[in-house]
């Protein structure tokens, strides 16, 4: 009872009043408190209105490539002259074609995207398309110094579609290979930069509207409107969804790992009669079939008994991928293949002769395989990559170089930029072979793993080429070395085969573990030998780098050196 009577006394005991200082200072605060709520809404909400002004009203051109604003990323202003709409060259490489290339010999641009390879000349208003001249309303121009392409007169070059909306400045370009989904819009509505609570808006839709469907995620979908406009909305006011076009999906040729064999023969002889016959696992075979003459012309080695040993090929379901090489005219490659590799007519008469032939004979892809080549030379040998693989997609075909590894000499390796090439052809391959090769004067492997291993990652990580386009190589023979009381060293060539009718009955072989091969060392004639043996221990372990990085697969030099127990030993390794 005393605590509740004390517990009345003090709800009756009367409060202190605020003096006049304190209700002041009250009143003040709560002034400011409310004049900066003002204050912050104001704010908001002239930004959001400057946004969307900014937006819907902007006098630039703005840019949208498949669904993405790219204004902000072009080097220089989109041009619209008698309704031609004009791409700068660097844009042209930033979006397109970052092999695009000006051509000082005919004043044109080359470009290549896909498909197609087109020229393009600053005269008259026509463009080659991969050999085929058509007229169009427009040619290149220049202006301040800067080269423009006339890109809407080049939308089956890029495979595209264009549209100028003019009533918001935007210019939108769209890739006919991907695939693309509307909605029909089901109120009106805002259309937001982003999914946040407080994001300006890009434009406003109204009900019925129809829009591209991009992407959809927790609730929201972006679009892109009518007026080009990207920007998000709720995705339950959004319905009647369609697809309008496909995704264009290009499948690889060979499914799986490649397992090409490389079917070498010279100029003076004839394809191999392979009939009744079948090589296990292998689905690639690469005959020699095309090469260069003395006079830089392309020649062709294949006959009745070529096109018997393609009918062998095809009925087995392998693919033919024919080897073109410039090494049967060893001594005179360099001046021969730098006279072809910087003239574009003649790199362009080459293509065009390799295109008919694999037309001609039902070929399924081509085997570039050009050695002994100059150093300076090399971005030309690359743009006979880039110009010669789109011509081979347009029907079908595969492209495939044969490259050395990166450290090398000036004309064996540093004549190669790997980097292009893996990016721009089918497959490049790494020919894992020749560490000591027949030029060496220091005894060695033809391909230990370790070195082989080293490259590879070079391949990799400094080139930069995606594992599933490298195909490594590697060889069905070592090298038997001599080394004479002099201490000169020479070699032969040694298949697998046969190697073991050369080694003495009683030789020792001794396992490198970093090397992972056997190494015989012996005497001969008062001569010291020395072979790095390949077998099918050696190859099973550089066959692992191709399982362990995910590589194409494996090319193997050269049919005929092999012992009749590899073919089974690759295909369980691949599988």
């Amino acid at each position: 009872m005393e605590e509740e009577r004390k517990e009345v006394e003090k709800a009756q005991k009367p409060k202190k009043r605020m003096s006049k200082e304190e209700k002041k200072k009250k009143k003040k605060i709560i002034t400011r408190t409310f004049f900066t709520m003002i204050a912050i809404i104001i704010v908001i909400f002239v930004g959001l209105i400057v946004n969307d002004y900014i937006i819907l009203d902007n006098k630039k051109t703005n840019l949208v490539i498949n669904n993405k604003n790219v204004t902000s990323n072009l080097k220089n202003d989109i041009l619209i002259e008698d309704d031609i709409i004009y791409l700068s060259k660097p844009d042209v490489a930033n979006f397109f074609d970052k092999y695009i290339y000006d051509e000082k010999e005919t004043n044109q641009i080359i470009t290549t995207y896909g498909k197609k390879i087109a020229t393009i000349g600053f005269e008259e208003n026509i463009i080659m398309i991969n050999g085929s001249e058509k007229r169009i309303y427009a040619h290149a121009i220049q202006k301040d110094g800067i080269e423009y392409l006339p890109i809407s007169e080049m939308k089956d070059v890029y495979d595209i579609e264009i549209q100028n909306i003019e009533k918001t400045n935007v210019i939108t370009m769209d890739s006919m290979d991907r695939e693309q989904k509307r909605a029909i819009v089901s109120s009106n509505l805002p259309v937001k930069a982003s999914t946040n609570i407080i994001a300006k808006t890009t434009d406003r839709i109204k009900k019925g509207d129809s829009v591209l469907v991009v992407s959809s995620d927790q609730g929201y979908t972006k679009i892109r409107t009518e007026n080009g406009k990207v920007g998000y909305v709720k995705s339950d006011k959004l319905e009647n969804e369609y697809v309008v076009r496909e995704a264009m999906i290009e499948e690889k040729q060979v499914q799986g790992k490649i397992n090409l064999i490389w079917d070498y023969y010279s100029k003076y002889g004839s394809a191999p009669d392979r009939s009744g016959t079948s090589i296990d696992g292998v689905n690639v075979v690469s005959p020699a079939f095309f090469y260069l003459d003395e006079k830089g012309n392309l020649k062709e080695n294949i006959g009745n008994k070529g096109k018997a040993y393609i009918e062998w090929a095809h009925k087995n379901g392998y693919k033919v991928w024919p080897m073109v090489s410039n090494a049967e005219v060893a001594t005179k490659s360099l001046s021969i293949t730098s006279n072809i590799m910087n003239s574009y007519e003649k790199r362009q008469q080459l293509i065009e002769e390799l295109v008919n032939a694999c037309v001609k004979y039902k070929l399924d892809g081509i085997n570039v395989d050009f050695e002994n080549m100059k150093q300076e030379d090399k971005d030309m040998y690359s743009r006979f990559i880039i110009e010669l693989t789109p011509r081979l997609k347009e029907i079908g075909l595969v492209t495939s170089v044969d490259v050395t590894a990166p450290d090398g000499g000036e004309t064996w390796s540093m004549c190669f930029d790997r980097h292009v090439i893996g990016n721009v052809a089918d497959y490049i391959v790494f020919m894992a072979y020749d560490e000591y090769g027949v030029s060496s004067t220091k005894p060695g492997t033809t391909a230990g793993y370790d070195w082989v291993k080293l490259s590879l990652t070079k391949f990799l990580q400094t080139e930069e080429i995606e594992a599933d386009k490298i195909i490594l190589a590697v060889p069905f023979y070592t090298r038997v070395w001599t080394t004479d009381s002099t201490g000169k060293s020479t070699s032969k060539t040694a298949s697998m085969k046969s190697l073991n009718d050369i080694l003495p009955d009683d030789v020792e072989k001794k396992w490198d573990e970093d090397l992972k091969q056997n190494y015989v060392e012996y005497t001969e004639d008062g001569n010291k030998k020395q072979v790095w043996i390949e077998d099918l221990d050696s190859l099973k372990a550089k066959i692992s780098l191709i399982m362990d990085h995910n590589l194409a697969g494996i090319g193997c030099w050269q049919k005929g050196m092999e012992t009749d127990d590899v073919w089974g030993m690759i295909k369980e390794a691949l599988d």
